[in-house]
């Protein structure tokens, strides 16, 4: 096996942890010191002179995060390591794909921009919020689904008259691939935005009554949408509701409007750290699949079996 040594960036260390216990290797050593004013440097506390590496680290907000990363990359580059992969579990900016209104920037470009001049070879990450993402890299892209680990949990649920929904028409690819896998009914919640995070109308295409729901989605941000499709669901008959979502950003007021709404229970990836306490939240780890990537990247062995539903 290749010479590969992983590190982390501060907010992303509880998962590489656990991704570096199921590679049976140590958590490479890297120092990350803050100046008075919020600046930080990095520096990597071993030779990492021809070694793959592999960066750990979500670039969830604040921007803190993707600087961290970026500036791990640069070391690394000039630290002459063989290879620099970011493993970005949640890539952040993915929702500024397009340009939907004149005078916008497109974040997820920017970003992918910014890493590939920074030194990256590679990107492996997980559940983009766009698949056209991908196209935004000249390097390549290893593109994880967390369906991988929802689909056992689903699985434990037993629900006899299982539908698979999504709560906004965007999703509908997504809600789609599981239905099938799952050979189950889906219906779809149309929504209406007046502004970003606020929903305004919702409506639902398809039947509920009697159904046991499970909402399938990428990001939970404020959780306004994916609340009101549960009680809209509810309302029109159904059983029971629950959700599953890959990125737990969970901006406040979500976490009560979880509590608060007619969801019996909605799991989450590790993606992102999720530290608010709530009943209805259930977190499930990608470590391992991740740790499998990293193994086969090192490897040159295919990680097409990685992709359960896609």
């Amino acid at each position: 096996m290749v010479s590969y040594k992983v590190f982390s960036g501060l907010n992303s260390r509880y998962l590489a942890e656990k991704i570096c216990n199921s590679l049976q290797c140590p958590l490479g050593k890297i120092n990350i010191q803050y100046f008075a004013d919020g600046e930080f440097s990095v520096a990597y506390e071993e030779s990492i002179r021809g070694s793959h590496v592999f960066l750990i680290q979500s670039t969830f907000p604040n921007s803190d995060n993707l600087m961290e990363l970026l500036l791990m990359i640069d070391a690394a580059k000039r630290a002459s390591a063989k290879s620099i992969i970011a493993v970005i579990p949640y890539f952040g900016w993915a929702r500024q794909d397009r340009k939907d209104n004149p005078r916008v920037a497109i974040g997820a470009k920017l970003v992918a921009d910014l890493l590939g001049v920074a030194g990256i070879n590679r990107l492996i990450t997980m559940d983009l919020h766009a698949d056209q993402i991908q196209g935004f890299f000249d390097v390549p892209v290893d593109h994880l689904y967390a369906s991988t680990v929802f689909y056992d949990e689903i699985k434990n649920l037993n629900l006899k008259n299982l539908v698979i929904a999504t709560p906004d028409v965007g999703g509908t690819k997504r809600a789609n691939m599981y239905a099938k896998y799952l050979n189950v009914p889906m219906v779809i919640c149309y929504k209406l935005r007046k502004k970003a995070n606020e929903v305004s109308e919702m409506k639902i295409i398809g039947d509920v009554k009697g159904m046991d729901i499970i909402l399938v989605d990428d990001i939970v941000d404020t959780a306004g949408t994916i609340t009101k499709a549960a009680d809209l669901m509810m309302s029109g008959g159904a059983a029971s509701v629950r959700a599953i979502a890959s990125h737990a950003v969970m901006s406040d007021p979500a976490s009560m409007r979880i509590d608060q709404s007619e969801l019996s229970e909605i799991i989450f990836t590790d993606s992102i750290p999720y530290s608010k306490k709530s009943e209805k939240v259930k977190i499930v780890s990608v470590a391992d699949m991740f740790a499998t990537a990293i193994y086969r990247v090192c490897n040159n062995e295919s990680i097409s079996s990685l992709y359960l539903i896609g």
